[in-house]
């Protein structure tokens, strides 16, 4: 058990993480906006650390200074202490230091080097209680290759796939033809570990998939090739530690072709649906495919379970992300809000499991 430091102030320093390295930059901090609203000021003292695109960690001031971006023209560094005596942020500025004790880190951090595991493996030898998925889950469910091999174990249909390396398009011909050995078009060609469907494409002949072969590889080394499922893209949330819970399903209606990333967040047009009309057993299947999957990559926290219903009424798994958007527009928290579970319910239970699985 981890022995916790006494606090006169009956109020949890809780550190909210956001910004980082990945393409996802910009999501992660409207998202943290979103997280940083939720949380009671009566309840926690908030810390604000944002991460620059190039990798410096920064304390920040307030809440404006993300929804501005003037946040990156701080002047304090902000960093976590590995030495499990301290437990605490180690605040540098104009030579000097200081450290700011910490109870539970929420990080609001999505794509690589957010939600791959390399992060949470810090938090770890802090040994500071943090909000969501571990090593293993994170990494795992960031790679969707890997995340096809657990599921497939499972006997729970997902889309056929064949794994690509950069490597391998050197050999551009023999590899075009593996696939197609394999899969018929249209395909769906995305980087193994990119997040919001950065760098997806859709390819409906050999040209069409070089093409989306050499942009893939511009984001990760492996890529996964997939058959296409005509049908509903479907969500559905999931919390818990000990006990895990799946919320209701919610639909997305992509004004793109697909749900890429323009059409997920410079779209308009785009729109999701909460507990659209399905057959119930429909319903329950994807709730407890999401549940399974969430358990089979040892995931805590939270997690969103992604799903198509094909166009024959078959369930078809789409992939795992452990770190969802909290925007205005993500489907995470509206799964929880519609089962009566609001934003600031939701990030009050969260830190409540970080600090459960440190007990």
């Amino acid at each position: 058990m981890m022995k916790r430091r006494c606090k006169t102030d009956m109020k949890k320093n809780v550190a909210v993480i956001f910004g980082g390295r990945s393409s996802e930059h910009e999501v992660s901090c409207v998202s943290a906006a979103t997280v940083i609203r939720s949380l009671d000021e009566n309840k926690y003292n908030v810390i604000l650390v944002g991460i620059t695109r190039g990798g410096r960690w920064l304390l920040v001031d307030k809440l404006k200074d993300i929804e501005d971006g003037s946040w990156r023209e701080s002047k304090v560094n902000a960093v976590i202490s590995p030495d499990t005596q301290d437990q605490a942020l180690v605040l540098l500025a104009e030579g000097t230091y200081r450290l700011q004790p910490v109870d539970v880190i929420f990080p609001v951090l999505h794509g690589l080097n957010g939600e791959d595991g390399t992060i949470q493996g810090l938090f770890e030898m802090a040994q500071i209680p943090y909000v969501g998925c571990g090593v293993l889950a994170s990494a795992v469910s960031m790679d969707k290759v890997y995340t096809k091999i657990i599921v497939e174990d499972l006997g729970i249909r997902q889309a056929e796939f064949v794994h690509i390396r950069r490597s391998d398009l050197a050999r551009m011909e023999e590899t075009l033809d593996r696939a197609e050995a394999k899969l018929s078009y249209p395909m769906f060609v995305k980087p193994s570990r990119a997040g919001s469907s950065v760098g997806v494409s859709k390819a409906e002949n050999r040209e069409e998939l070089a093409a989306a072969l050499v942009k893939a590889a511009e984001h990760d080394r492996n890529i996964l090739v997939e058959e296409t499922i005509v049908g509903r893209e479907v969500e559905c949330a999931v919390l818990g530690g000990k006990e895990v819970k799946a919320s209701g399903v919610g639909e997305i209606l992509a004004a793109a072709d697909f749900y890429d990333y323009d059409a997920k967040y410079n779209n308009a047009e785009s729109k999701t649906v909460i507990d659209p009309p399905m057959p119930e057993e429909t319903r329950e299947e994807i709730r407890k495919s999401a549940a399974e999957i969430f358990k089979a990559v040892d995931g805590y926290g939270l997690s969103r379970v992604d799903f198509f219903i094909a166009d024959n009424g078959e369930v078809v798994f789409n992939e795992i992300n452990t770190l969802p958007g909290f925007t205005s527009i993500s489907m995470y928290p509206m799964l929880w809000a519609a089962q009566g579970i609001e934003t600031p319910a939701l990030a009050d239970e969260l830190i409540r499991l970080a600090e459960e699985r440190f007990e």
